[in-house]
Formats: structure tokens, sequence, C-alpha cells
């Protein structure tokens, strides 16, 4: 697995996503203008590579060097295909369980949960192109490792991924409060993939508009919420309690 680093400098980015580097997110100076910074936006789009705004106090904080306005992240993994994913899965012969992460912006929350989802035989974690947490040294560290032994893809968007599964008979099942039932009431036995949602916005509503079940956890306290990993490793480790009997 190639080093956790940085591109900088408008034209090397250019050059590294046309070689085909698997580019995490790009960060580009606030305001800046040109034939070249134009260019640099237009490949971004083109390759659907997720990008941010950023003063140039950031980007000078993140490199030393001359980044000319425009600073890129290397994801330190290769992502994998969805569709071939599932595929290889199911024809395994084993009971497929997925992950869908529905654009978690916690590194360390996203860490955690790659480490559980691969302590749990998760088969694969899904996760969006543009508004997530990236694959960084961060995420590298609180996964303890777990992120180069777990596939894990990008898709445009969850909603793409949910319809994959559906048609794949995988049920798709939404971590969420805005159900009277919990997780206890569901049959992971089946195939199946689960649905967390971002920290502060939860699951996006029209996702949770086409998924084939809704679960919570039952809060015996006063605090109306778990941390998202706390709360996904009580759903897959119920998965696996029921698998297991």
């Amino acid at each position: 697995m190639q080093e956790q680093t940085q591109i900088f400098g408008i034209r090397a980015i250019i050059e590294a996503i046309n070689a085909g580097e698997t580019i995490d997110k790009v960060f580009l100076q606030k305001g800046l203008k040109g034939d070249l910074f134009a260019e640099l936006e237009f490949v971004l789009r083109q390759n659907a590579i997720n990008s941010s705004y950023v003063p140039v106090e950031k980007l000078n904080r993140l490199t030393k060097g001359n980044h000319q306005g425009a600073v890129a992240q290397i994801s330190p993994i290769a992502f994998h295909d969805l569709e071939n994913l599932v595929m290889q899965v199911t024809e395994s012969g084993k009971t497929p369980l997925f992950l869908l992460l529905d654009q978690l912006s916690d590194v360390r929350n996203f860490g955690a949960i790659i480490r559980t989802a691969e302590c749990t035989g998760v088969d694969g974690i899904i996760i969006q192109k543009k508004g997530g947490a990236p694959v960084n040294g961060d995420t590298i560290k609180t996964s303890a490792g777990a992120v180069f032994k777990i596939p894990i893809c990008k898709v445009d968007h969850i909603k793409d991924a949910v319809f994959y599964m559906q048609a794949s008979g995988i049920k798709v099942v939404a971590a969420t409060e805005k159900t009277n039932d919990t997780l206890y009431d569901v049959n992971f036995t089946e195939p199946c993939a689960i649905i967390m949602g971002s920290e502060d916005r939860g699951i996006n509503p029209s996702t949770l508009k086409v998924v084939d079940a809704k679960a919570k956890l039952p809060l015996l306290g006063e605090i109306g919420s778990l941390n998202v990993s706390v709360a996904c490793g009580a759903f897959l480790y119920e998965a696996v309690r029921q698998r297991l009997k």
C-alpha cells in the first residue's frame, strides 16, 4: 500500500489525476483565477473528485512547498468497484453483510467504524465520493490498520448503492431514531446492508424513503443519541449474534 502523501501545484495535480492516482480530496485556494486553475477545476469535476475551496492560510499549513493555490491528498488505499465487490461476495456462498456510511464527517469515527467492521466480518464499506471523511493518517491510526484489510468503495450517491444492493437481493436496513422498531426486531441473518448516517444530520431523508427496514437502538437514559461509531458497533454485533446462533 502506498503511504499517505500530498501533491501540490496545479499542473502536478492535473498530471497525477490523468495518470490515474487515487486522489482523496483537493483543497483549492478561494478566489484564485486563471486558465490553468480553470483546467484543474474542470478535471476535478470530470473525474468526480472531492474538492473544497479554502483560505490560502490553510494551504500554507498543509504544505511548505509552492502550492500555487492547490493541494491534493493521495489516498493510502485503492478503492474497490461496488458491482465487482457485491458479485464476489454473493458468489462466494457466504451471507453478505455490507456497511453504508452516509457522509460521516469525523475521521476518528470513520476509523473506529472501519475497525469494528473488520472485527465483525463486514464484507465491504461503501462511502460517498463527496462530503464524507477522507481516508487519511487519522483514519488509519484509529482503524488500527483495519483500513488495509476491508474493501472500501466510493459511489456518487449513497442511494445508488442502496438501489444496487436491493437489485442484488440484499436487504437495506437504516439505523435511525425515526422508527418504532429496534435493531432486535430486524432479521440480520439474511443478506443485508446497514446504513449509518452522519454525526449531525443522520441519514438523508430521501435515502430513508427507499430502504427496506428502519431500526433504532433503545436508549434508556436521558441523552437522546449515541456516538455513531458506538451505535454502529451495536448494530454490527447484533448481526453477529444472530448469525452465530
